[in-house]
């Protein structure tokens, strides 16, 4: 198996990027690889891009040195891609990628196309942070690595409870929790934790929810209007879509919320064997069998329309 050192050989100059709206195991897993570059690669000129990441986040060693800015145009002798599905879904940092000497994906998402020049994506694996340990020379991962991988992980598997997680998931959260990491807090901190105003706009959106195909979907929405009366942004709304799918009897969660240029963001959550990546397929989007998203456009009731048309030829 290929190893991030083998890849490092001869380069100069490392780009990292992950998708768009990053959540936990983007963040983790672009950190965990930035902070081991540069750790153990001082010749190494590395460059991370992402947009702007949940506050949470911001205890993990390098989070300040994450640039949120694309302006300035760079060729990179390899760009390094983590925790996502295509390069749509870079969103700015695409043309990075694209002008770079060498490309890498490191994804397990099960609709990526591998659409690097090296790809290791791994459908099976619980997050994107699983795959990044396979990667690196675990007797080099210091507490600080193990902090961004272990945090990646738990936002993945949902505390490790969702079906994602297997008995490797569970051994290299154990070797993570051996280099002194404090995992209890990591998972408080930046999993359970909410700040007043998140906990009113989940309460307003478990409030407007609805059953749909009796009882066997649960959806709900937040509009722009309601963020800006709750002072919250789109990653606020952590933890809405997996509060729906733990609702009894419900085989499928669906949560929408309204993007600046009125669209809507589209996140299922499916229980059972049920596959989600399918139904956001139709509509361009991709993601695993449990949780997937897209973006569609339309009002609130037509795109809630056509949603529970597709979910309802798989039930």
């Amino acid at each position: 198996m290929i190893k991030l050192d083998d890849k490092l050989k001869g380069i100069q100059t490392v780009g990292i990027s992950g998708h768009v709206r990053p959540d936990g195991d983007c963040v983790g897993s672009t950190l965990a690889v930035y902070n081991y570059i540069s750790t153990y690669y001082p010749n190494i000129t590395v460059d991370l891009y992402l947009e702007s990441i949940p506050n949470v986040f911001g205890f993990l060693k390098n989070a300040d040195k994450i640039h949120h800015s694309f302006e300035e145009d760079k060729q990179f002798d390899l760009f390094i891609v983590l925790d996502c599905g295509d390069a749509g879904r870079l969103g700015p940092t695409a043309k990075y990628f694209e002008a770079a000497k060498q490309t890498f994906c490191i994804d397990h998402h099960v609709s990526n196309q591998a659409f690097a020049d090296d790809n290791y994506i791994y459908p099976d694996a619980s997050s994107t942070c699983e795959l990044v340990y396979e990667l690196l020379d675990t007797d080099k991962i210091t507490k600080e690595i193990a902090e961004c991988l272990y945090t990646g992980m738990v936002h993945d598997t949902g505390v490790f409870q969702y079906s994602c997680t297997s008995a490797k998931t569970m051994n290299i959260a154990g070797n993570l929790m051996e280099k002194g990491i404090n995992y209890s807090k990591i998972v408080d901190d930046t999993f359970y934790t909410k700040t007043y105003n998140q906990n009113r706009i989940l309460g307003q959106a478990l409030l407007d929810s609805k059953l749909y195909l009796n009882g066997k979907v649960i959806a709900t929405y937040v509009t722009a209007e309601q963020m800006k009366e709750f002072g919250c942004g789109p990653k606020h709304l952590d933890g809405i879509v997996n509060q729906l799918r733990v609702t009894k009897d419900v085989v499928v969660a669906a949560f929408l919320y309204e993007n600046e240029d009125a669209s809507y963001k589209v996140s299922l959550r499916a229980n059972g064997d049920f596959n989600v990546a399918d139904v956001v397929a139709v509509f361009g989007g991709g993601g695993h069998v449990k949780a997937a998203g897209c973006t569609m456009e339309g009002t609130v009731e037509d795109i809630l329309e056509r949603l529970i048309v597709e979910i309802a030829k798989r039930l």
